[in-house]
């Protein structure tokens, strides 16, 4: 139900008010009526997705069926002073006045969110505007169903954030012409109150399709909208043609939704891995220091003494004496050599990181690029750009990373202490591979040979996948075991993904992704 909707059966309604109540009756468990002295049943029908909000003079009939039908009946009572709309979105608020009685009954407000799959009936305590304490909820939701809103008995009720569209009931031929660029379809993205069912009928009515810019025809379209908000009804055609447009929309608002989270991850993603990139080619700077100092080192060792904390030493450019801290427990030469591997571990981060850099950009700019179409995207593209990020997930197993061998060869690749057990203990046969970098916290690798021998290059494919996922990661000459899993044990009382091993190779490979 559309917002220009009920505004209509609340201003039918409101010249009616205040009026006394007669209790309310329950036809089923999603819907209360109200019976009122000589206008009839004011109907609330809070079943998703299609809640309503409507006046019947039929005779309805019905106990209560649930705990807050119960409490509607017991607390909601008296006269209904008046009602009110959140300008023309879909939340009403019903004023009660009380009761006086055996148990006095004290005024309260029934709120109904006639918002589709979010439909729900609140009761506050008297007051003004639309916030306020729910006394009772018809349907609670919790962090778990929604972790933007939550509505508990007890807690405070938020109403809709708000927003800015134009007010069709006070529209402007000015505010009229500045849309006449806009599809008629589309109008109802600018107007209150209209959702797919009206703007499909404000088409209809000023003789246009959804996608007709209506140009100078703008007036026609204005005086559509002004006899939608004196008659907001839909005919019979439209009444199909937007069921199905509502029906579209709302899948695409679900999958915009689902779409947005992964992109958004894509993109703080690339542009952490982009920052690493930049922190690397800082780090040239600070390789460069330690090398300078570590040939400083070399040059003069016969001069540096064992258990100095530093040392100063001529620059080479003959800019003076240079400073130069060092380890007491060290020799010189140990200090330079300390010194060379930093500076080299640091140059082949920024060598490997820098080879990525331009992959890394054109991913962040079609990622960003992604997520700017989303608001704008329809239904298709949207659909296409789900099935497309479906087929870009890389290939995951139950249980750990999947990879293949270049013989052929499924690995498995633990990511985590339980997955490495599981890996060890029970997937992997007798005969199978089982690889770990030697020294180094790191994952399980299991490659199911089936019993049968390892070419070298699935041995060194295999080991160079548990150097990467290892603390050794990006370091060269890591040094890998491997064996069989039957001489792969768990000790006594160990935790999950803690082994002893025997009769090991051991291969040296660097601690990067192989080729695939």
């Amino acid at each position: 139900m559309e917002g220009l909707m009920l505004a209509r059966v609340l201003r039918d309604l409101e010249t009616l008010l205040p009026a006394r109540t007669l209790g309310w009756v329950f036809p089923d468990e999603t819907t209360a009526a109200l019976l009122i002295d000589g206008v009839g049943n004011l109907v609330l029908s809070y079943r998703p997705p299609q809640p309503v909000l409507f006046v019947s003079r039929e005779r309805l009939r019905g106990e209560p069926r649930s705990p807050f039908q119960r409490f509607l009946a017991a607390r909601v009572r008296g006269d209904l002073l008046r009602v009110e709309q959140l300008k023309l979105d879909r939340v009403v608020l019903l004023h009660f006045g009380g009761e006086s009685g055996f148990v006095d009954q004290a005024p309260t407000r029934l709120l109904f969110e006639v918002t589709g799959r979010n439909a729900n009936v609140l009761v506050l305590p008297e007051g003004e505007g639309f916030a306020g304490r729910i006394v009772m909820a018809a349907r609670e939701v919790t962090g778990s169903r929604n972790r933007f809103r939550t509505i508990r008995t007890g807690g405070t009720y938020t109403p809709p954030p708000p927003y800015e569209k134009l007010d069709p009931r006070t529209l402007t031929p000015d505010e009229a012409q500045a849309l006449k660029q806009v599809p008629v379809g589309r109008w109802r993205e600018h107007l209150d109150g209209l959702g797919p069912l009206l703007g499909a009928e404000l088409a209809r009515r000023a003789h246009l399709t959804s996608g007709d810019v209506p140009g100078e025809a703008w007036p026609r379209v204005l005086e559509a909208v002004q006899s939608l908000v004196a008659d907001p009804t839909v005919s019979e055609g439209v009444m199909e043609q937007g069921a199905r447009e509502a029906a579209r929309t709302e899948k695409a608002a679900g999958l915009r939704k689902a779409l947005r989270e992964p992109l958004e991850k894509r993109v703080t993603l690339l542009r952490n891995q982009l920052a690493d990139v930049t922190r690397a080619e800082q780090g040239l700077e600070a390789a460069a220091v330690d090398r300078e100092e570590a040939d400083l080192l070399m040059a003069y060792a016969h001069d540096v003494k064992t258990g100095e904390v530093s040392v100063t030493l001529p620059a080479f450019d003959g800019s003076g004496p240079r400073p130069v801290s060092l380890e007491p427990q060290l020799t010189a030469l140990q200090n330079a050599e300390k010194r060379y591997t930093r500076a080299r571990r640091r140059e082949e981060v920024y060598l490997r990181l820098a080879e990525r850099e331009d992959v890394l950009r054109r991913d962040l700019h079609d990622a960003e690029a992604r997520l700017a179409d989303l608001d704008s995207a329809d239904l298709g593209a949207l659909e296409a750009l789900s099935a497309q990020l479906q087929q870009e997930r890389p290939e995951k197993s139950a249980y750990g990373m999947r990879f293949i061998t270049p013989g052929g060869h499924e690995v498995l690749v633990g990511r985590n202490n339980k997955e490495n057990a599981t890996l060890t203990h029970r997937i992997g046969k007798s005969l199978d591979y089982w690889f770990h970098a030697q020294g180094y916290p790191g994952s399980h690798v299991l490659v199911r040979s089936g019993g049968r021998e390892l070419a070298p290059p699935d041995i060194l494919y295999a080991a160079r996948l548990a150097a990467t996922h290892s603390k050794a990661r990006g370091s060269s000459n890591v040094p890998v075991d491997y064996t069989r899993i039957k001489h792969v044990w768990k000790p006594r009382g160990a935790p999950a993904g803690q082994v002893h091993y025997t009769d090991q190779k051991t291969v040296f490979v660097d601690g990067t992704l192989p080729e695939s």
